[in-house]
């Protein structure tokens, strides 16, 4: 292991909500090249513009380190690569390492000896040397652990957070050797003010990451379930939640829909790797069924508040307030909202959605959804609070119910609002 942090060139693969910040740090300290594949996001990040808006455009420009490219030759002279390609599932929810693999045959054409790769794209224990070394091998000619390394520090972005940043979460790290291993934790220590801990294999940090949004998940399914439970009994999960969080150890978990990038991907992973070495999970793939069901009970519970208000369900205008997959947030990936205006429309319901953060465009390319630019003055059979955005919140229940008919439904997922403003919530 030669390789130092003096006179270091870092290229960073995939510029989304997870490579970008990485970039921009890296760049302040080091000469730093930013590759994607789409020509359009390097354009607006070479002139500033971050459409995820992770990054603000003096943060941009405080890198005064970082270029961006879309030509990947122009990786050639790094010597250290980093790669944060999304790694999403399939319909059938298995991995889909297709960006990844992609992505290593590509960094394998320009591999030099003693360069270093180092991933940070969630996959199950083992994808790193399973799957993305071989294809290093194939398309670079070279010999892992002899010619070249590599490492493993799993992204923990938060995206929308803006007290949580890159720098002040602490990083996991790794390395395929102990040298390489001592070198990828100084790597990240340079820009990571929050530290970074070693551990002591790839395969143990690869676990780590897939294991901390699965913990959220199963959390996050035993509240939904609890949420269905005082449903039945007509008591306000809230107001239980509120008075169980007295309790100093009580863990403030909410109901809700689980979509993102993380908590609604990560999970199968880990149960694809435990299936492949002879073990049936029960307790996560059990949180997954009941979390990916929840947009059905929520559409269940709409569908039976119009009945009882004796609205007519074939042909109601519904309006859906968000999209994105979380609030204060731009992010569609793997939304849950598109499954209950899915719902609504088996329903023969006629749904528009408003998302005053999102990008409309990307909305109707992703889901075939074409959203409203502003909120009109159409009367609605039923609204539901479906992302809990600062601006829906600021706007009020008042302002909310003018846009209802008289007898419309108002149903609040992110309990925006108080129990007794809103005919129902989850």
């Amino acid at each position: 292991m030669v390789l130092t942090l003096r006179n270091l060139r870092i290229g960073v693969v995939g510029l989304g909500y997870v490579g970008l910040p990485l970039a921009v740090e890296f760049g302040k300290r080091f000469r730093t090249t930013g590759y994607d594949l789409k020509v359009a996001r390097v354009a607006d990040l070479s002139e500033g513009r971050d459409s995820t808006l992770e990054v603000t455009k003096d943060e941009l420009k405080a890198a005064n380190r970082l270029e961006f490219t879309s030509t990947l030759t122009d990786l050639k002279a790094c010597r250290v690569y980093i790669v944060t390609v999304p790694t999403p599932i399939d319909k059938y929810n298995r991995p889909d390492l297709s960006p990844l693999e992609k992505a290593s045959a590509a960094l394998g054409s320009i591999l030099k000896k003693g360069d270093v790769v180092v991933y940070e794209s969630t996959v199950y224990p083992g994808g790193t040397e399973e799957i993305c070394v071989p294809l290093l091998e194939k398309h670079s000619g070279l010999k892992f652990n002899r010619d070249f390394f590599c490492g493993y520090s799993p992204e923990r972005i938060n995206p929308g957070d803006k007290q949580h940043r890159l720098p002040s979460i602490r990083k996991v790290t790794s390395g395929s050797t102990p040298d390489v291993a001592t070198f990828v934790d100084s790597l990240y220590a340079a820009i990571i003010t929050a530290g970074t801990y070693k551990a002591s294999s790839i395969k143990v940090a690869e676990a780590a990451k897939v294991i901390e949004n699965t913990q959220r998940d199963i959390n996050i399914a035993l509240i939904n379930e609890l949420a269905l439970i005082f449903n039945r009994l007509n008591i306000d999960t809230e107001e239980v939640l509120l008075a169980a969080g007295t309790k100093w150890n009580f863990l403030p978990f909410r109901p809700g829909l689980v979509g993102g990038h993380c908590i609604g991907v990560d999970p199968y992973y880990l149960t694809h790797k435990a299936q492949e070495v002879g073990y049936h999970p029960e307790i996560i793939l059990a949180g997954r069924r009941l979390n990916d069901n929840m947009a059905a009970y929520v559409t269940s519970e709409i569908l039976k508040l119009m009945a009882n208000k004796r609205l007519r369900i074939k042909d109601s205008r519904v309006l859906v307030m968000g999209l994105a997959f979380k609030e204060n947030c731009p992010d569609l990936r793997n939304s849950k909202v598109i499954d209950v205006i899915r719902e609504l429309r088996d329903y023969n319901a006629q749904v528009d959605v408003y998302d005053p953060w999102i990008d409309r465009k990307e909305a109707q390319h992703e889901y075939g959804v074409k959203p409203l630019a502003a909120l009109g003055k159409t009367r609605y059979d039923a609204v539901i609070m479906a992302v809990g955005h600062k601006q829906f919140k600021d706007m009020g229940v008042k302002a909310v119910r003018k846009l209802l008919k008289p007898a419309g439904v108002l149903y609040d997922i992110k309990h925006i609002f108080r129990r007794d403003e809103v005919d129902g919530r989850l």
